[in-house]
């Protein structure tokens, strides 16, 4: 699925960690004349599924919505973002939040959740906008995973070639500018990841699974728009099982805009969020418990830890816990024992003897200056 001026306040706003049951609100008096929605589920894995929900409002503009469905299998909303949800029994009621309520003629907004499943998922029958029902049409592709969520929905794409793409090389293999458009190649997969408000146009491009690149242009506004990445599935161990995690990268980055280079590893079902920040520049920053004029307040400075010297800072973004380390000198290359840093924060009593899923590597944007280019020339990451 981010955590500053960046991911904290645009994670805290567009991530909530858990739906309560509650009383479905009244409808807005004004209503759609016609709508049509796209309801995907993007991820599906045993007793889970993410799905991402895009309505188009076919009828006069309005300014405030509530799109509103049922479940037919007992199905249970658990996460959702840029929307406000409810969910009583098998009814569902979302409606829009503070930056997409309004809709023009023939606009379209979107959101997306995370929910629970039992003996089978299929698609809401029918949705209502403004509690008129929607008749452009529902559509659900098919699921792209099987195991386990990922914090954003994703969908695959088939490989094609750059097509002449401006600043996209004449020799990658694929490029992809959906929101959530994937590549798999030699046990990694390369995530487009467009989540923020307020995102602008992103191209990613791959010649692999590790040597893969973004042009992006996102405006300059607060708020983590998008998290490209590349992952080799899931680590799937406890910490204590781990004889060795190690990863290394390089990378080439623009001189201006808003963003960092990232290392997001995630524990326990998506409940521990570590991020390393190899690089970053202009106005971004880590989640932390205390902030003063400076900014946010480290737990730890100087900690020499996994062939690096950080300042760390430990926090929580409303749905998970999340500890950042920030190199105290920036890098675009090097090697780094992500074992080293897991049993540190065990040894701190920050986590248990936690089990490690992905471990994603990529650059986080919250804007550009213009169409700016990002590139991972090569990655690897290997544990035992």
């Amino acid at each position: 699925m981010r955590r500053r001026t960046s991911a904290a306040a645009a994670l805290t706003a567009a991530v909530l960690a858990a739906v309560g049951t509650g009383v479905i609100t009244a409808m807005p008096s004004y209503a759609a004349t016609g709508c049509r929605v796209a309801y995907t589920v993007a991820n599906q894995w045993p007793g889970g599924f993410g799905a991402s929900v895009a309505v188009t409002n076919l009828g006069d503009p309005i300014n405030g919505w509530t799109l509103a469905w049922s479940f037919s299998a007992g199905q249970q909303v658990t996460q959702y973002w840029s929307t406000a949800l409810t969910q009583s029994g098998s009814a569902v009621s979302a409606r829009n939040v503070d930056y997409n309520g309004s809709l023009a003629t023939g606009a379209t907004t979107s959101f997306g959740f995370n929910g629970s499943w039992t003996g089978s998922n299929p698609v809401p029958a029918s949705f209502t906008l403004n509690g008129v029902a929607c008749t452009g049409g529902v559509s659900n592709p098919t699921p792209t995973r099987t195991a386990g969520p990922t914090p954003s929905p994703s969908r695959s794409v088939t490989p094609s070639p750059s097509g002449g793409t401006p600043g996209v090389p004449s020799d990658a293999v694929w490029s992809a500018s959906g929101q959530w458009d994937t590549w798999n190649n030699n046990g990694f997969t390369v995530y487009n990841n467009i989540w923020g408000s307020g995102a602008g146009s992103q191209t990613v491009w791959a010649r692999s699974g590790t040597n893969w690149g973004v042009i992006a242009n996102h405006p300059m506004t607060s708020g983590v728009k998008s998290y490209p990445h590349t992952v080799k599935g899931s680590v799937n161990r406890t910490v204590s099982s781990l004889a060795s995690l190690t990863s290394s990268f390089n990378v080439s980055v623009p001189s201006s805009g808003d963003y960092s280079t990232t290392y997001d590893i995630w524990a326990n079902n998506w409940a521990y969020e570590v991020m390393l920040w190899m690089n970053w520049n202009g106005n971004v920053g880590p989640i932390a418990e205390q902030y003063d004029a400076n900014g946010a307040v480290p737990a730890f400075r100087n900690v020499s830890l996994g062939g690096h010297t950080w300042n760390i800072y430990r926090g929580s973004n409303g749905a998970n816990a999340v500890f950042s380390f920030l190199r105290t000198s920036k890098t675009n290359s090097g090697t780094v024992d992500i074992r080293a840093i897991m049993n540190w924060l065990r040894t701190q009593g920050w986590w248990g003897d936690v089990t490690v899923g992905e471990a994603q590597f990529g650059f986080e944007i919250s804007g550009t200056s213009g169409s700016a280019a990002f590139t991972d020339n090569s990655f690897s990451i290997a544990w035992s």
